[in-house]
């Protein structure tokens, strides 16, 4: 996702200064720290390597997408998950989960938004036509955004989306997509709030990668902002969203060992926005991460890799399992 979009201007890059840096995720994320010092040791996984695009878990139904960069409306301590999860079952209809095994998540539903649609290129019209995000009106969705060698966001939320649905069914949960490359476009943003709300999800995660200039680094997890405006009312989540997004991010900078962003955020890797319609519609838990920035080529090293999505979903999966385990 790019924050290139008709109502939202693009940040000044910033850089901030490491100590600070530490310091704030100390105090947001303890269980963090140990995984931020690593990483300003040795690095981030994959700086040195170059792409692998194999997928440890899932392949995505559809490989199409669009180099476009694009905003489609949107910017502690967890249990473990199976590190080596076995691929899910096929469900019977696509986007739906697998029946749930038994685990600490059982009677939970989770669920996941993947950004985009690999067929979104090839549907403008119907994605540029607005809907109405409580706050204004916004496109229905975009093409998302991509690496400067073609790799769509959109083919990379999906092979995300498919890891954390391994995972997250190991535990118990019961998950649901929002869209598994079965639909010509779309869902309109709208739409995506609605399936959470219908499914009456404990906690949803909209998965994504960011357009930004190169040298803009790090991931951030955007929660919603409290909003009463129109249909939407993010007042009762608000609190809950926050918890979620926090864990989360404490969870994703462990396991992947990835730095916050260095150009949104102040360095906690935590933004509150009130213009995505995903957020402002929900009245369940909801976030949206931006695990990294496509257009910059350090970051995109490891967005192509499958080794490094793996460890993405599975710390965003970690961070669910903390959040709705209490």
């Amino acid at each position: 996702m790019s924050y290139l979009g008709p109502e939202f201007d693009p940040p000044t890059p910033r850089r901030f200064p490491r100590r600070p840096l530490v310091v704030g995720l100390a105090a947001l994320v303890p269980g963090a720290l140990l995984g931020w010092l690593v990483y300003e040791a040795v690095g981030a996984p994959g700086d040195a390597g170059g792409p692998d695009r194999t997928s440890a878990v899932a392949t995505p139904r559809h490989t199409g997408g669009s180099p476009s960069a694009q905003d489609d409306g949107k910017a502690p301590a967890g249990s473990s998950t199976p590190a080596a999860p076995a691929p899910p079952a096929s469900p019977s209809a696509p986007g739906a989960s697998a029946p749930a095994a038994s685990g600490p998540l059982k009677g939970k539903v989770v669920v996941i938004d993947p950004g985009h649609n690999p067929g979104n290129v090839q549907h403008t019209a119907a994605i540029n036509r607005k809907v109405d995000i409580g706050t204004n009106w916004k496109e229905c969705d975009t093409t998302g955004t991509s690496t400067n060698d073609g790799y769509a966001e959109a083919r990379f939320s999906l092979d995300v989306a498919h890891r954390m649905r391994a995972l997250l069914e190991q535990q118990g949960a019961t998950v649901k997509l929002t869209q598994d490359g079965d639909r010509p476009y779309g869902p309109c943003v709208d739409e995506r709030a609605r399936i959470g709300n219908t499914a009456h999800a404990d906690a949803v995660v909209s998965i994504h990668a960011d357009g930004s200039a190169p040298g803009n680094r790090g991931f951030h997890v955007i929660l919603p902002a409290a909003v009463h405006a129109g249909a939407a009312d993010t007042r009762l989540i608000v609190g809950p969203s926050r918890d979620l997004g926090e864990r989360i991010a404490g969870n994703f900078v462990r396991v992947t060992g990835s730095a916050p962003s260095n150009y949104v955020g102040d360095g906690t890797g935590i933004v509150t926005r009130k213009d995505l319609g995903g957020l402002n519609l929900s009245t369940v838990p909801k976030v949206f991460i931006e695990c990294g920035n496509m257009r910059d080529s350090k970051d995109a090293a490891l967005l192509t890799s499958g080794a490094w999505r793996q460890k993405a979903a599975q710390g965003i999966s970690e961070g669910i399992v903390s959040f709705l385990r209490g």
